[in-house]
């Protein structure tokens, strides 16, 4: 296990979740501005542990085959959160149930791929849907009562951040179903 710093911020995004965790166990205005804090720090991580892989060219198979391990992670945890909590409104159990369930079918797509030693690459959309996915768990988790502790209490963050999440479930069908496609491709040639 190459121990790098881009592999330290995918690490770091794993080591967040109990913290995040935490936060939320906490059911108080402070706690959830602080998981939203812990979330959008470690969601940060995402961008930057691919790009300074790239930049400095220290990719790794142990970083490639994390990354995606890591964000799963993150997202399941927070849908979880939220929902475990009751922090979403039951018309937002829809588009969490369709993050995770696409979450699901393209980890078992890779895994199917892998046998055929074929490499499913991360499209420039599957990119922003982690980001808008993201944003909107960051936002869900810090809710309204997170907002009132930074003076936004006006402001209805909880139904803006179900707006994100339908948003970010749009993109997620959209770019399961490209994976999906692609992945039918493969299953449909290969002769075992």
């Amino acid at each position: 296990m190459p121990i790098d710093l881009p592999n330290l911020l995918t690490i770091s995004r794993i080591a967040a979740i109990p913290l995040l965790v935490a936060m939320v166990m906490l059911r108080s205005p402070l706690g959830d501005m602080a998981a939203c804090v812990v979330f959008g720090l470690a969601a940060i991580t995402d961008y930057f542990d691919g790009k300074i892989a790239r930049e400095r060219g220290i990719t790794s198979g142990f970083g490639v085959m994390l990354d995606p391990i890591a964000d799963k992670l993150l997202v399941a945890a927070a849908l979880m959160l939220l929902v475990g909590f009751d922090r979403l409104d039951d018309r937002a159990l829809l588009p969490a149930i369709i993050i995770m369930l696409r979450e699901i079918l393209v980890s078992g797509l890779r895994e199917y791929l892998a046998t055929l030693r074929v490499g499913m690459p991360v499209t420039r959309l599957a990119k922003w849907k982690t980001g808008f996915q993201m944003g909107a768990l960051g936002t869900l988790l810090a809710g309204d009562t997170g907002a009132r502790v930074i003076g936004l209490g006006w402001l209805p963050v909880a139904a803006i951040g179900e707006v994100m999440l339908w948003g970010a479930a749009a993109l997620t069908l959209i770019t399961g179903w490209d994976y999906w496609v692609a992945g039918l491709k493969y299953a449909a040639n290969d002769k075992a």
